[in-house]
């Protein structure tokens, strides 16, 4: 039992890896979409919406498929399987997040763009200093649910060979010819989902000012 326990720590710690790293590029990548997406030039903001409905609309174990796979048979390329599985992540992640920040963004009345002008702000300083903070209070709820979703999905890592937590319990049920590994799994996700929605709702009250 408590060599289960410590591989599947090992396998948690793994997840949390790819958890970790996934929002660290997923997020500010989404920023970068949503402006391609919202952007006026067609040249910019068709190919953007292009890609976005590709990756939003095929599974993410087929595109970390892809991702590992086809650099090898295209360019002879190859990679480690833990650095295709963040790649492939995030950007699955950051096309997601890209439509809850348009979202966000669309959601702001224009007459506080107006009003910002008026009172002679640049566009930037209007983004950042007025319209940002306002869109990071809304789109809080939405977030949380992606947030909370990938918790789950790093469990998809093990499709390339990545050994995190679902796969070592998965491993050790084989092993053992026992279910409770899975169960403890099971445990261990529900254990972080519960301090990611923890997280979130400190978040949303300490930024419930805006209301």
């Amino acid at each position: 039992m408590e060599k289960m326990l410590a591989a599947m720590m090992g396998g948690t710690v793994v997840s949390l890896e790819v958890f970790f790293l996934t929002l660290l590029f997923s997020l500010p990548l989404g920023l970068v979409i949503t402006a391609g997406h919202m952007s006026k030039i067609a040249v910019v903001r068709i190919p953007v919406r292009i890609f976005m409905l590709i990756v939003r609309g095929t599974p993410l174990i087929l595109q970390l498929i892809f991702i590992y796979f086809a650099p090898y048979y295209i360019f002879k390329l190859s990679y480690n399987r833990f650095t295709a599985a963040i790649i492939a992540f995030s950007i699955n992640y950051a096309c997601y997040f890209a439509e809850i920040y348009r979202g966000g963004i669309e959601a702001i009345p224009k007459g506080q763009y107006e009003a910002s002008f008026v009172l002679g702000f640049t566009k930037a300083q209007t983004f950042f200093r007025i319209i940002l903070p306002q869109v990071i209070k809304t789109i809080i709820p939405a977030t949380g649910n992606e947030v909370i979703t990938l918790v789950k999905d790093t469990a998809l890592a093990q499709t390339i060979g990545v050994a995190e937590l679902f796969r070592v319990a998965q491993t050790a049920s084989s092993r053992e010819f026992s279910t409770t590994p899975i169960f403890v799994a099971g445990v261990f996700y529900l254990i972080m989902n519960w301090a990611v929605t923890v997280g979130f709702d400190k978040l949303e009250k300490k930024l419930s000012y805006y209301r």
